[in-house]
């Protein structure tokens, strides 16, 4: 039996294999793949305590232990970092996530995986739900311009858990699983969202059980 016991990866944390294989195969060498993480992490920082808007590419740059001009060698502007920081985390997580997941065998197993260790990982890292839950949400270039085929692959994830939930008996076969999905993670994404806009003053795994009763059986009496 998985624990589903999970911490999202900070600063200095290894790479999941896949991506670090994944890194290799485009040509970026250890050490630039070092100082490309370093940056990541420490804007992760800077954004969390000054906002986006307010934070300077030098401050980030002293941060990671670089020079000013270094930041330009990996990140186009200060929106390119940003959108970044999305793109790298939510590849990791999602990396993660499938391999606690794989662990589980019933849909049931798999979903409450899936909500520990969303919420558990957001508390672990509270300057990247800050990033994640705000500042990420004030840049018109993510919100309009980027694909987000991340944000997709993790939907993706949460459905197939409702499909095989379907197959299983455990879900109703007449649920629409595109809009599942969303609720999902919808209701998770207001959690930490409200928990961050509160001032991360409670424990979200407290969360978890009432989720999850909600998500296995609704609102209704019956």
């Amino acid at each position: 039996m998985n624990d589903c016991s999970f911490n999202f990866p900070t600063a200095g944390s290894k790479l999941h294999p896949e991506l670090a294989n994944h890194r290799k195969e485009y040509g970026m060498r250890s050490k630039a793949a070092d100082k490309h993480q370093a940056i990541l992490d420490a804007a992760v920082k800077v954004f969390a305590r000054k906002g986006f808007f307010q934070s300077r590419v030098s401050e980030i740059a002293r941060e990671a232990g670089v020079a000013d001009g270094t930041i330009y060698l990996y990140f186009k502007n200060k929106d390119d970092l940003l959108i970044s920081i999305f793109a790298v985390k939510m590849q990791e997580i999602i990396c993660r996530f499938r391999d606690a997941i794989a662990l589980e065998n019933d849909a049931a197993s798999r979903l409450r995986c899936l909500v520990r260790m969303h919420l558990a990982g957001f508390q672990s890292y509270p300057e990247l739900a800050a990033v994640f839950q705000v500042e990420l949400r004030q840049s018109s270039r993510f919100m309009r311009e980027y694909n987000k085929e991340e944000l997709r692959q993790y939907l993706d994830l949460i459905g197939e858990i409702l499909e095989q939930g379907r197959k299983e008996g455990v879900f109703r076969q007449d649920i629409s699983v595109g809009l599942a999905k969303r609720f999902v993670f919808g209701t998770l994404d207001e959690l930490v969202s409200t928990w961050v806009l509160a001032g991360m003053q409670y424990d979200l795994g407290s969360m978890v059980d009432p989720v999850l009763n909600l998500l296995l059986h609704g609102m209704g009496r019956n």
